[in-house]
């Protein structure tokens, strides 16, 4: 029996000819990711084992991005823990205020991450490698402090389901609306500790962004890594932003898989999903009109410029209106710089949103943008659960960057179609 992508890297990262579904491997490892909130923790346990060196500087990335520049003494503390470390040890990657991104759009932005890696990270949505070909997943800070000090790390080799997209994507239809579709379909749990590959002609229609999208809610039905096929686009991104020699691998035709999904994405429509579970997913035609408080746009799934460039677009000579809050969060400095060279932070400041330098900040609730009890917010973000952006009486919808500027504008749910029909 032939092996998926995943198991194609795992094998080869482990040094075997072949492995299956259920296998127990030791695995070398290409990069060891940590941020702010996980670092210190595994600082802790590296310490207390005993450790005196890292298996590789230059393979080791610590970003500063959830709690940046920091809200507080505690997270102050943290940030110090995590300075002190990669300052000890002369990390390459390490990224503080000035030079911070959101990890997960910072990384691929840099080149840090490439096809064909083997990589962990300290952080669920690791996974959004994926969308370069790698084999990215989220690991505790225990086993962040194992792989700074081996660069291997012991993984169960997953089994997987193959997710072939087909068609082209309507107008407003995105990244995000494929796969909140996707969680919809199989539930929060439907590909647990299971390796989610995409394949099909419809791969080729989506933009780099969208993959990255894609692969970062992975976790969120309980995959424990997405994977995107290497393909042109994947090649022309990666071509000026890694050096370094890489392998595209490919799924065997006999691949093994626990099911197929097809999805048309002509079908699609623009999709939220309402509190408290990514998988509670609806067309937003049919939740359109909910009042809103909150409007955030950014985050490691939708912080890109090309999620920047569709908010513009549709907040351009519009405002946001009267007591709504939009918080406008560009990923990277990079994307920070995009945005005021194209003269996208203009319109958001004049359609009435805060611009936010790059951080995590209210995806977890951290900052920039805690909910107080009753209100509701649309998000670009990547989890709704339960007084995930501040008090356990507060919801968050999840909806792409257009749905989010669209609702912003009209101060409830809404379509960008329906914002374009009001304009009439």
């Amino acid at each position: 029996m032939g092996m998926t992508m995943t198991q194609k890297i795992l094998a080869a990262h482990a040094g075997l000819p072949q492995v299956k579904a259920g296998d127990l491997i030791e695995a070398r490892l290409d990069l060891v990711l940590g941020n702010d909130v996980t670092t210190p923790v595994a600082v802790k346990v590296f310490d207390e084992a005993g450790f005196t060196r890292v298996f590789d500087k230059d393979k080791i990335a610590i970003v500063l991005d959830h709690y940046t520049p920091c809200k507080d003494i505690k997270s102050a503390q943290l940030c110090k823990t995590a300075r002190d470390f990669a300052r000890r040890f002369d990390i390459t990657h390490f990224f503080d205020v000035g030079t911070v991104g959101i990890e997960h759009a910072l990384l691929p932005e840099k080149g840090i991450v490439a096809p064909g890696e083997c990589i962990i990270g300290a952080d669920s949505h690791t996974c959004t490698y994926g969308a370069l070909g790698a084999f990215s997943t989220g690991v505790g800070s225990t086993d962040m402090a194992a792989g700074m000090a081996s660069g291997e790390n012991w993984f169960k080799v997953p089994s997987a389901i193959k997710v072939t997209l087909l068609g082209k994507l309507p107008p407003y239809v995105s990244g995000k609306d494929i796969i909140l579709h996707l969680i919809g379909l199989i539930g929060v749990d439907g590909a647990l500790y299971k390796s989610i590959e995409f394949t099909g002609d419809g791969v080729h229609e989506l933009s780099m962004d969208d993959r990255f999208t894609i692969a970062n809610m992975a976790i969120e039905a309980g995959g424990k890594n997405g994977i995107f096929p290497v393909d042109d686009k994947t090649i022309a991104y990666v071509e000026g932003r890694v050096s370094r020699p890489w392998t595209a691998y490919e799924a065997d035709a006999d691949a093994e898989y626990e099911r197929e999904v097809v999805i048309d994405l002509s079908s699609l429509q623009p999709t939220v999903a309402l509190p408290h579970l990514p998988s509670n997913v609806k067309p937003v035609a049919e939740v359109a009109g909910l009042p809103i408080d909150q409007v955030v746009i950014g985050s490691c799934t939708n912080g890109r410029i090309s999620d920047m460039r569709i908010a513009a677009d549709i907040l351009r000579g519009r405002k946001v209106a009267d007591g709504v809050r939009c918080i406008v969060i560009p990923a990277t400095q990079q994307v920070y710089l995009d945005c005021m060279t194209e003269g996208l932070t203009e319109v958001f400041i004049q359609a009435g949103c805060a611009v936010s330098t790059p951080t995590c900040g209210p995806c977890l609730g951290g900052h920039m943008g805690c909910m107080c009890e009753g209100e509701r917010a649309v998000a670009t973000t990547n989890r709704n659960f339960v007084g995930r952006m501040g008090h356990v009486k507060s919801e968050v919808i999840l909806a792409s960057p257009a749905i989010a500027a669209a609702s912003a504008v009209m101060g409830c749910v809404a379509s960008p179609a329906a914002l374009e029909k009001e304009a009439e």
